[in-house]
């Protein structure tokens, strides 16, 4: 949303460069000018009003896609806005004659734009300085998150508003895999907010298509950790992790393990890292993993609710690069407000 958010900034802090360089011009002087651009910032608005509508439906509904910008139909609903928002400000403008009395007071202070073109450039400030603010603090700080699936629970429930801590594991730099200022490593146990490793928009995991999507879970295995399920028991380097209170298991039933016989270990650490591995063996990864060895610069991640999460068991470790941040607290009902443990 940040990215996005940063783009419609530009976008209106054109018009408002462009707007003070007419103004410099003298262009404002001839009223079919000045009715023409006021159009033109009529359409700006509601070309972004109704991206930004657009954009908020499709996140209730968890249609939002964080690695582009906007989608096909985003931009063609907001086009058509744009342009019947256009149309309607120049021939609004155009019915409204000056007095006389407005007329010679414009004639006067000819040097200084309409009163429509003021009122745009208040606006058009207003809205530039607050988008790109709050651009650059979802951006580097903050980001607010809501819970798609029960995957988490019960340390979240689905529809749970929570904040993401952004800037912990550094400030990464826009259009850049690279980040600067990391003011703690990520750790097992961490609750992390990510990018899926998804880098093909046909490509199915979890029942569809998940490119670009933002996934919540919690991180299990660290670079160069041998990790291992045993009837649902998570072991790293051979050692049983101690008890996990915030997981739950729904099944009484475990499911054997799928590569006894049928895949090579070579093979199965090649599946695992290339996400192909579900594809191969199903749900059979479920309480029998393993082991696979998480390659350097990656995190393995399992939600909380095992029996019910689609994970790194089944597409693969997540790059570091693609982690955003790490949950802060719920915000959202009141009766959740909390840090999650």
């Amino acid at each position: 949303m940040e990215e996005k958010l940063f783009w419609i900034g530009i976008l209106v802090g054109i018009h408002l460069f462009l707007t003070h360089h007419f103004s410099e011009k003298g262009r404002f002087k001839s009223d079919k000018f000045a009715r023409v651009w006021h159009a033109v910032f009529t359409a700006i608005i509601s070309f972004v009003g109704v991206l930004l509508l657009m954009v908020s439906l499709d996140n209730s509904k968890g249609e939002v896609v964080t690695a582009m910008l906007f989608s096909q139909k985003q931009i063609v609903y907001g086009l058509i806005a744009g342009l019947a928002g256009g149309i309607w400000a120049y021939l609004r403008v155009g019915k409204a004659k000056p007095s006389a009395k407005e007329a010679k007071a414009a004639a006067k202070a000819n040097a200084e734009p309409p009163a429509a073109i003021k009122e745009d450039l208040e606006w058009s400030e207003t809205i530039f300085s607050a988008v790109v603010l709050a651009s650059v603090v979802m951006y580097l700080f903050v980001q607010a998150f809501k819970i798609p699936s029960g995957s988490m629970r019960v340390t979240f429930l689905e529809g749970d508003h929570l904040f993401v801590n952004k800037f912990i594991y550094g400030f990464r730099i826009p259009y850049t895999h690279k980040k600067i200022l990391d003011f703690r490593k990520i750790r097992r146990g961490d609750i992390v907010v990510f990018q899926f490793p998804s880098f093909d928009p046909d490509e199915e995991q979890c029942g569809g298509h998940q490119y670009g999507k933002d996934f919540i879970k919690r991180v299990i295995g660290l670079p160069g950790e041998t990790v291992e399920l045993r009837n649902g028991m998570v072991f790293i380097n051979g050692v049983k992790l101690p008890d996990e209170p915030y997981t739950q298991y729904l099944d009484s039933m475990r499911y054997p393990g799928p590569h006894q016989g049928r895949i090579t270990p070579a093979d199965y650490q090649a599946s695992w890292e290339a996400r192909t591995l579900a594809k191969k063996v199903s749900e059979l990864v479920r309480d029998n993993f393993g082991p696979v060895t998480v390659p350097q610069g990656y995190y393995m991640v399992m939600g909380d609710n095992r029996d019910r999460s689609c994970d790194s068991r089944y597409w693969g470790p997540v790059p570091a690069y693609l982690i955003k941040g790490k949950a802060w607290f719920t915000y959202w009902p009141p009766s959740r407000i909390g840090l999650p443990e």
